[in-house]
């Protein structure tokens, strides 16, 4: 089920042998760039009627009922909402680490106070379709909460029968989350950018999805703020050694394919029998799975078992990739970490499977995909504030300064700007052109 590439005897750069995804063809996006139009055109209707072409659904409101929240919540089992709640409290512990405080530089008599704005409004994007994804409700509310941002919405696909998931009502209840939207797609992420009748237009967008919201997302970005990383399909990179446990390895290879197509799953290694032996194993793990549909496909798409040289290419492998999850399953892997240059989230060792993270070690499961990585990460709580800057400084500040900023407008051109200091400091006289 994975692919077989042998980098070994290759001493060149491994970039141009390693497969990766196309851009995105033109179909897609302009199918996109449609779909964004008809909700800024028609607002509500447009959403619905997309509703009902992309999901097979008509929810009788394109909002979620408090009511129904709560109702919701009260028929997801005890043991899910206990789960729910330790992940949320959890992810809420790890994002209070991330709030800046406001800050004061004095140099030359002026003084720059630096604040950390949250904005007004956010939008937040659950997927849904092949599952239902609490967990991502979780992951993006609560480091907009932490942040402080007044208003948030989310945006989740309905199923079939027009309704959201209980689960993922219940964990809307969890966090405190009382507007909700049954709407998904690009179609979603343009009622949140522009706003229509039932959806408020919101300041930021954030979380992931199929390559059709990630994309509509890129198309916004300007219009509302949009986190760097392209938050799409689902990747992992497992990397292992000769005394990796294949049966780990191979689980979790699979563990990121269950999301479905279009994701990457791949494992590195420099140990052909340790290669052997996961492939294997993938192909046992993968036919008796629930999502085994799914897991096939991505696999058959972007499934591939790469077998190095040695642990430096290995590392050379995945710095290319720069993947959304890595895990090291080698026998030092916090040794590697500092050569680790391009990846969304690293886990070590075998205790550390990438599942703890997308559900409730802390970290955000939010995370780059399609080689942002190299300059991108994790959502978090910077990605709902703004940096606002307050300057102020008295007359002996501004002489100090005043030669230079005369110096540097006037060589760009700008004599306004000169001017602007210039008749500050000037004697009364000049400045009113007369008597003082």
């Amino acid at each position: 089920m994975l692919s077989r590439l042998d980098l070994r005897g290759d001493s060149g750069p491994v970039a141009s042998r390693l497969p990766r995804p196309e851009a995105a063809p033109a179909g897609p996006l302009e199918a996109v760039r449609a779909i964004i139009a008809e909700v800024r055109e028609r607002g509500d209707d447009a959403l619905r009627e997309l509703t009902e072409r992309f999901d097979g659904a008509s929810p009788a409101s394109l909002t979620v009922a408090p009511d129904e929240i709560a109702n919701a919540a009260a028929r997801t089992p005890d043991r899910v909402r206990e789960a729910l709640a330790a992940a949320a409290a959890n992810v809420d512990a790890y994002h209070r680490h991330q709030l800046l405080d406001d800050s004061v530089h004095n140099r030359g008599g002026v003084t720059v106070t630096e604040r950390h704005l949250p904005v007004r409004r956010a939008g937040c994007y659950v997927p849904g379709g092949r599952a239902a994804y609490p967990s991502t409700l979780i992951m993006t509310t609560v480091p907009a909460r932490v942040a402080g941002v007044d208003e948030i919405a989310v945006c989740v696909p309905p199923g079939p029968d027009g309704r959201i998931a209980d689960v993922t009502l219940a964990a809307a209840a969890t966090v405190g989350i009382d507007e909700i939207h049954p709407a998904g797609g690009a179609q979603a992420i343009a009622a949140l950018a522009y706003g229509t009748e039932s959806i408020p237009a919101v300041d930021v967008i954030a979380g992931p999805g199929n390559a059709y919201v990630a994309l509509a997302q890129r198309e916004v970005a300007g219009v509302v703020g949009v986190p760097a990383a392209f938050a799409g399909p689902s990747e992992v990179v497992v990397m292992a050694d000769a005394g990796a446990d294949p049966t780990f390895a191979a689980a979790d290879v699979i563990l990121q394919a269950e999301h479905g197509p279009d994701g990457l799953a791949w494992l590195v290694t420099w140990d052909e029998a340790t290669a052997g032996a996961v492939e294997a194993e993938v192909a046992r793990l993968a036919a008796r799975a629930d999502r085994r549909a799914e897991i096939e496909a991505t696999l058959r798409n972007s499934g591939y078992s790469v077998v190095c040289s040695s642990a430096e290419q290995a590392l050379e492998v995945v710095n290319e990739i720069a993947p959304e999850h890595l895990e090291l399953l080698v026998a030092d892997p916090e040794a590697l970490v500092p050569q680790v240059r391009n990846a969304g989230a690293v886990f070590c060792g075998p205790w550390a499977p990438a599942s703890l993270g997308d559900y409730a070690a802390g970290p955000n499961h939010v995370l780059p995909t399609d080689g942002t990585a190299r300059f991108a990460g994790a959502l978090g709580v910077r990605d709902f504030l703004r940096s606002m800057h307050i300057v102020s400084t008295d007359r002996a500040g501004l002489e100090g300064l005043a030669p230079h900023v005369i110096a540097l407008a006037e060589a760009e051109g700008l004599t306004a700007h000169a001017e602007s200091v210039r008749l500050r400091l000037a004697p009364q006289i000049e400045r009113t052109g007369g008597e003082s």
